[in-house]
């Protein structure tokens, strides 16, 4: 294990010893971080999942923007030092007014998503330009990632698949059947007929079902997560602000969820591999976003 669990803030008055938020609309968001525990093992980090307003990805975009704002109140409040949106739906439909909000209302609070990392990350591994996407209504169609994509090589094609659904069935943690095989081998199959070489999981519940996706789209494929790629960037932005945790030894990590706390810490589990101990429920405070 890479971390200890704890229950108890840290009140110390060094910045460099203050936790990295990280928010999710549920439990997928754990599996970003997971790598950010893996990657930055002497950091704090405070995780908040939206599970009472899951799923996100069929919300609006001016939905998301209101949502992603109340959470970064109620972690900024927490005394976090940089917040990680490690959720596809939220960074597409809502990064750019969550960080004017962080720039007009706090002292420079850095917000990181899940977007771009992915989309660099993709462009790097593809040979033959062509990259699918798999995500969530409200991400495809929000054209985050092929504005990503083509701001990195406007030569390269992406290939995007919405996927309804697909996240609210692996977060309920049930056995897939049929019918849950079935839409994932649809979602796969324009991509088979498009001959991408790269995949990007653009969903943070999607790793989950990572073998079978490599399975029907094919070993030839690579498939991109967020995890290991928004890991070196958060450790890229505390290092620039010199913000990183001077300690030698492991940090902490705590959970919040508007939800059921129960459900979430059995979910959790299966999504963070590492115990999850105490969650403690949050009652969000409604703000309004930045336009």
């Amino acid at each position: 294990m890479m971390a200890r669990v704890s229950s108890a803030p840290s009140s110390s008055p060094d910045p460099r010893e203050r936790p990295i938020g990280v928010f999710d609309s549920g439990v997928g968001g754990l599996t970003v971080l997971h790598e950010l525990l893996v990657q930055l093992p002497h950091e704090d980090f405070l995780y908040l999942g939206d599970t009472a307003r899951f799923p996100y990805g069929e919300r609006s975009p001016e939905q998301l923007a209101q949502f992603s704002a109340e959470i970064a109140e109620e972690l900024l409040r927490r005394r976090t030092k940089l917040l990680v949106v490690a959720c596809n739906s939220a960074t597409a439909a809502a990064l750019p007014s969550l960080r004017r909000r962080m720039f007009e209302t706090t002292l420079g609070v850095d917000v990181l998503g899940v977007v771009r990392p992915e989309a660099s990350q993709a462009v790097a591994s593809t040979r033959t330009g062509r990259i699918g996407l798999l995500a969530t209504p409200t991400t495809v169609q929000s054209g985050a990632y092929e504005q990503a994509v083509h701001a990195i090589d406007a030569h390269v094609t992406l290939y995007a698949v919405a996927c309804p659904g697909l996240a609210a069935i692996i977060q309920a943690g049930e056995q897939f059947d049929e019918r849950a095989v079935q839409m994932v081998r649809e979602a796969c199959e324009p991509l088979r007929e498009a001959d991408v070489d790269t995949v990007i999981l653009g969903c943070t519940h999607y790793p989950l079902i990572r073998p079978m996706l490599q399975r029907m789209l094919g070993p030839q494929v690579e498939l991109i997560s967020s995890g290991a790629a928004l890991a070196r960037q958060v450790e890229h932005a505390l290092s620039t602000r010199s913000l990183g945790n001077p300690r030698k030894g492991e940090g902490d990590y705590r959970f919040l969820c508007t939800g059921d706390t129960r459900t979430f810490t059995d979910l959790g589990t299966r999504f963070l591999q590492m115990p999850l101990g105490d969650v403690e429920h949050v009652q969000l405070a409604a703000v309004e976003a930045v336009a």
